[in-house]
């Protein structure tokens, strides 16, 4: 079994990447095949919304952006699972978040969002600071996932003041997600 997780903070070891992190541990714990993915690290283009919003995405499932976007689609097409981990900006996913979310949505629509169909997914937002908004984000983060076509199989909000408890538990998230 194989997890990918997509870490979307330009911060490789801040506070999203160690939740990320932290399930691909207990992944592994288990003898599980883990890949994660750094967003910031790669190119993916704004949703240009062509032809006026009907544009080859919904009519083939492709997008005609030539980026990083579809590796990354195939590579969570191939996982048994995935975790998406968003740092939280203003009450919202990070920037590279929405781009990645708004294109993997458009384009799944062309398959009646079934081809991630029954696929685990772990929701985190990540809030600094205040810890504002992460409940927010978190329930942005969860509609996306749902209407691609994920299962859900937890939804995180992770701050500085609760990540002392909060990181372990998405360990255990990590080694129990193919057991159930």
């Amino acid at each position: 079994m194989k997890i990918v997780a997509i870490q979307a903070s330009p911060n490789q070891d801040g506070l999203t990447f160690q939740t990320a992190n932290s399930v691909l541990k207990g992944v592994k714990s288990k003898g599980h095949e883990t890949e994660l993915i750094h967003l910031n690290e790669r190119v993916i283009k704004k949703c240009k919304a062509c032809e006026n919003g009907w544009g080859e995405c919904l009519r083939t499932g492709t997008c005609i952006l030539v980026d990083d976007f579809k590796t990354i689609r195939n590579t969570l097409y191939e996982a048994d699972a995935i975790i998406f981990a968003t740092p939280v900006y203003w009450h919202d996913l990070s920037e590279s978040a929405k781009s990645f979310l708004d294109r993997l949505r458009r384009v799944e629509r062309h398959n009646n969002f079934q081809r991630y169909s029954g696929k685990k997914a772990i929701g985190i937002a990540s809030a600094g600071g205040s810890g504002n908004g992460a409940a927010r984000a978190l329930y942005l983060l969860e509609e996306y996932l749902k209407r691609i076509g994920f299962k859900i199989y937890d939804l995180v909000t992770v701050t500085q003041k609760n990540k002392g408890h909060k990181i372990p538990m998405l360990k255990k998230a990590g080694e129990r997600i193919f057991s159930e």
